[in-house]
């Protein structure tokens, strides 16, 4: 049976699931009943990434009509509502060389706002962020939990550069 539009078999997940090929051999819909998550397309959160919040993902192929790159998701990882203030560093370069800028709210734009050509490491103190490979918020995402990020580009498979970033602040 076609495993879009929510048929063929089914399987519920309340926390991270770091490989459904156990439970499910493909899973191409998707419907988020409470919380936010962030959908992996291939095992261990590794792959093209894609934030999901309360509501119904009936084709993940459609995705790829907006340049996702998605064909089905492999592992998930939940998203924790953060309280709080949101802090995050951002450096020029790899291992947190170069230019650095601090940020406590969303930046559409880092050519725009801080004059930095690239978004290469960064240090998340704060919160929980969506990192964009174009400005705006648009194109593949990445996200990022608190913690040292040294290479960003290492941590996409094909080499995703980041040009906007956004704060997770929905009560999902």
């Amino acid at each position: 049976r076609d495993p879009r539009n929510f048929q063929g078999r089914s399987y519920e997940c309340m926390s991270d699931c770091s490989d459904m090929s156990s439970y499910l051999s493909r899973c191409q819909s998707c419907r988020v009943e409470s919380g936010c998550f962030m959908v992996y397309e291939r095992p261990n959160y590794m792959g093209n990434q894609f934030f999901m919040r309360r509501g119904e993902y009936t084709d993940m192929q459609r995705l790829t009509s907006m340049g996702m790159m998605f064909d089905s998701i492999r592992s998930c990882r939940m998203i924790p509502f953060h309280r709080g203030q949101f802090r995050m560093k951002i450096y020029e370069r790899d291992n947190f060389g170069g230019q650095m800028n601090e940020l406590m709210e969303d930046c559409e734009n880092i050519q725009d706002r801080f004059h930095m050509s690239d978004c290469m490491s960064a240090h998340v103190m704060d919160g929980h962020w969506l990192m964009y490979e174009q400005p705006h918020y648009r194109g593949r995402m990445m996200y990022l939990r608190p913690g040292e990020y040294r290479s960003l580009m290492n941590m996409s498979t094909s080499s995703m550069r980041v040009m906007s970033m956004r704060r997770i602040t929905d009560l999902c």
